[in-house]
């Protein structure tokens, strides 16, 4: 994973009497820890600081399945780790071997009365208690607020102390991010009609000099058009012709590129991006569908995200009827392919059949975690909600003969603490991109209804 950049680069070590004056001092909240367990790893060789409010926070987090509870236990781990060697109140040598030290502030009292300034009694303040208080006990240091929660940012900033987002796995510039697709005009209608005839063309016979593996094309010329990818195994620009999937039509240029992404054998990992009513999801399972035969299993899953934050058990019921709200959308689009068949088709009860086996399975990322993921198109919808390391963690347990897709809307976030620019699935397309075994579509056309079209363009 990237290494935090803060705005102010830190400057070289540089000792005083056996002093750290050259260091920073970085106190990061719990917003930090629920992102990334390892956060306190990503700073070089400056010192962290974790206020005793933020462990209190974090035990409330420690039980579940959510992703947040796996960061808040991890971190729990580490901190467990750290105490062994002497007392975290004291500075402790990191595990990083950078140089680094880590602290736990007992003491959250400072001269300035925050709670006080801001009125009301509340951990954010006892934390930028403690961000001040080391301001005063290290004058000759610079201690800056790392936190993905913009509020307590603001507040940080009106008491004079530097405050930043943890910027470990955040895009830089949105605009700029990989869209996987792109189209060359102005062609001569020869090689338009040379890749009709041959399938194929040199990609540098079309004005593509350095072509990205696995990258789509419209090929236009001013009377014909051609849609293609390049090959990284051929190094050629080959045709793609546009076919149903399941009975599934493409409707555009991006759909077509999407289902020959998922159902090409040599792309192992797959990510679909685009708004609402693209055909994202379906397309994924549809695809996973039709190459059912390469794999043991197909699993579809997504992560919980509770109605504005609520846990899970705010809701009635056992376990399976808390979690059905969320699983619906998937089952509606195995319904919905289901449907492009009629009763009297054998594939209609295959699709009740795959449920009922476990070929197909449904079923909230948390519930995943710990199975093995060898022989098996996992699909993860959603994936906005997940922070770059939980796409990490997923990725990295995938063995031989796996095919994972992710797909979601990065525009579309519903956990705190991640934006566009710091999901994981913006992560991921942006660091790996142009790899071979990787295949990337933006969707941007919406093919649900003209009613959800006009709701994604004006509202």
């Amino acid at each position: 994973m990237a290494t935090q950049k803060p705005r102010e680069a830190a400057k070289p070590a540089a000792r005083k009497n056996g002093t750290r004056d050259n260091k920073k001092i970085f106190v990061l909240d719990t917003s930090v820890i629920l992102y990334n367990h390892d956060a306190v790893n990503s700073f070089d060789d400056n010192d962290i600081a974790i206020p005793i409010t933020v462990l209190e926070e974090l035990d409330n987090f420690k039980k579940g399945n959510e992703t947040k509870n796996f960061e808040a236990r991890e971190f729990i781990r580490i901190l467990d780790r750290l105490s062994e060697k002497k007392p975290v109140q004291d500075w402790v040598p990191l595990e990083n071997k950078r140089g680094g030290r880590f602290r736990v502030v007992i003491d959250e009292r400072s001269h300035t009365d925050v709670q006080q300034v801001f009125g009301g009694f509340k951990n954010d303040h006892r934390i930028l208690s403690a961000a001040l208080m080391l301001k005063e006990q290290n004058p000759d240091r610079k201690v800056i607020i790392v936190s993905k929660d913009i509020n307590l940012r603001i507040k940080a900033k009106a008491l004079n102390l530097p405050a930043e987002d943890f910027e470990t796995g955040k895009i830089k510039d949105l605009d700029l991010l990989y869209k996987g697709k792109s189209e060359v005009n102005d062609l001569d209608p020869a090689l338009i009609e040379l890749m009709y005839q041959q399938g194929w063309c040199d990609p540098k016979a079309l004005g593509i000099n350095q072509p990205i593996a696995n990258h789509y094309f419209i090929l236009n010329s001013p009377v014909s058009s051609v849609l293609a990818f390049y090959n990284p195994l051929t190094m050629r620009v080959e045709r793609i012709d546009k076919h149903p999937v399941q009975r599934i039509n493409p409707r555009n240029a991006e759909q077509v590129f999407a289902l020959h992404a998922i159902t090409n054998p040599e792309v192992k990992l797959v990510t679909l991006q685009g708004v609402a009513g693209t055909g994202k999801t379906l397309l994924a399972l549809a695809g996973a569908l039709d190459q059912r035969r390469n794999f043991k299993q197909i699993f579809l899953a997504r992560p919980i995200v509770p109605l504005s934050n609520k846990d899970l058990g705010f809701l009635p019921g056992d376990a399976n009827e808390k979690i059905t709200p969320y699983m619906e959308p998937l089952h509606d689009n195995l319904k919905f392919i289901k449907n492009q068949y009629s009763e009297r088709d054998k594939e209609y009860g295959q699709f009740d059949e795959m449920l009922q086996s476990e070929k197909i399975v449904i079923s909230p990322l948390a519930f995943i975690r710990g199975r093995s993921l060898s022989n098996i198109c996992f699909i993860v919808d959603e994936a906005q909600n997940l922070t770059p390391h939980e796409v990490k963690t997923i990725i990295t347990r995938a063995g031989e003969g796996t095919k994972i897709i992710f797909t979601g809307d990065i525009f579309q976030i519903d956990t705190p603490y991640l934006d566009a620019q710091s999901n994981g699935l913006s992560y991921l397309i942006d660091k790996i991109k142009h790899h071979a075994i990787y295949a990337h579509v933006r969707l941007e056309k919406g093919e649900r209804s003209e009613l959800a079209n006009l709701a994604n363009d004006l509202l």
